[in-house]
């Protein structure tokens, strides 16, 4: 059969009721815990993660909590209170920027900023990216940084290793910090941490250790984003949700995911991945989705080279003795 970009749909009340049913096997019976806690950001992936929750242990058992920081963008938690409106769960608001200014988080990166844009202060914005993984070479994962300035200015330059590590470094504080919120309000419910990364995030290392990648089950790790969007869908997660652009929400300015660490647009790299795990020849893949033969490579080689440079992160701590 010729391969088709359809063959990525999956059946998604089918879908539904398999991840509903392992929850409840796992936190339920197997961990013996009486609910979950859920950190949600009005994004679709912790969306759909409350939404298959409150199926699984009933409205009223599950937390949503919104954890806003002075670099958060306010559209994030109104998305988030009309999200737990939708599906009957309670919801928390836990601001984190005071825990997060006591570990210097802003102070750490804005001095790493500085070291490449002398003239950045807390007037400006700033953000890392990527170049597109479209583009006609096989290029590496070379970030930039981009200020915008008060007047709308923008600036954007390469950025040295160390000063990139730094800035990182800081801002993997927000996914630490919020990772131990939830594990307080889990902690005092006796609740389960549900995570809410997808396979993108979780085979290619677009999370923090002990940070967003802490929890005590992941319910959609194994599916690729474009199919938790039609999980979205059927599950009735709020439209402005299912519109939104999927960011990173770390950075003070706007970052999309894609800018940020994929580097192409879900809908093609979730296929080009679902078609290279099934040996699907590239030319059959180029075809399919109006592409050459040498951008479905560049694809491959880079989410080839993410799943081999992040593997430390999805590792459990070794044990030598």
């Amino acid at each position: 059969m010729p391969f088709s970009k359809t063959q990525i749909q999956i059946d998604p009340q089918a879908e539904t009721d398999r991840i509903v049913e392992g929850l409840r096997e796992i936190v339920g019976r197997r961990f013996k815990k009486r609910g979950a806690v859920i950190g949600i950001s009005g994004g679709i992936d912790s969306s759909v993660c409350l939404a298959l929750s409150a199926k699984a242990f009933g409205p009223e058992r599950v937390l949503g909590l919104t954890m806003p920081e002075s670099d958060s963008n306010p559209e994030s938690a109104a998305l988030a209170r009309k999200l737990a409106r939708t599906f009957g769960v309670s919801y928390l608001v836990e601001d984190m920027t005071a825990a997060l200014a006591g570990f210097g988080t802003y102070r750490r990166r804005d001095e790493a900023i500085r070291k490449v844009f002398p003239e950045y202060d807390a007037t400006y914005k700033a953000k890392i990216v990527l170049p597109s993984a479209l583009g006609p070479k096989d290029q590496l994962n070379v970030y930039q940084l981009t200020i915008i300035s008060p007047e709308g200015e923008q600036k954007t330059a390469r950025i040295p290793l160390a000063e990139y590590l730094q800035i990182v470094a800081a801002s993997n504080f927000k996914q630490r910090s919020r990772m131990s919120m939830l594990y307080y309000h889990a902690d005092r419910l006796n609740y389960a941490v549900i995570g809410t990364g997808n396979k993108n995030e979780h085979d290619q290392g677009f999370f923090v250790k002990y940070g967003d990648g802490g929890a005590d089950i992941k319910p959609i790790a194994h599916l690729f984003k474009t199919q938790v969007f039609q999980l979205a869908a059927s599950l009735g997660v709020p439209e402005e949700i299912q519109r939104r652009t999927p960011t990173t929400d770390t950075y003070s300015a706007e970052c999309t995911q894609e800018e940020f660490f994929f580097r192409v647009p879900f809908e093609i790299g979730d296929v080009i991945w679902y078609a290279m795990e099934r040996d699907v020849p590239v030319p059959a893949v180029a075809k399919e989705l109006g592409l050459s033969e040498e951008q479905v490579t560049n694809i491959q080689n880079d989410i080839r080279r993410k799943i081999r440079a992040t593997e430390y992160l999805r590792a459990e701590p070794q044990h030598l003795g």
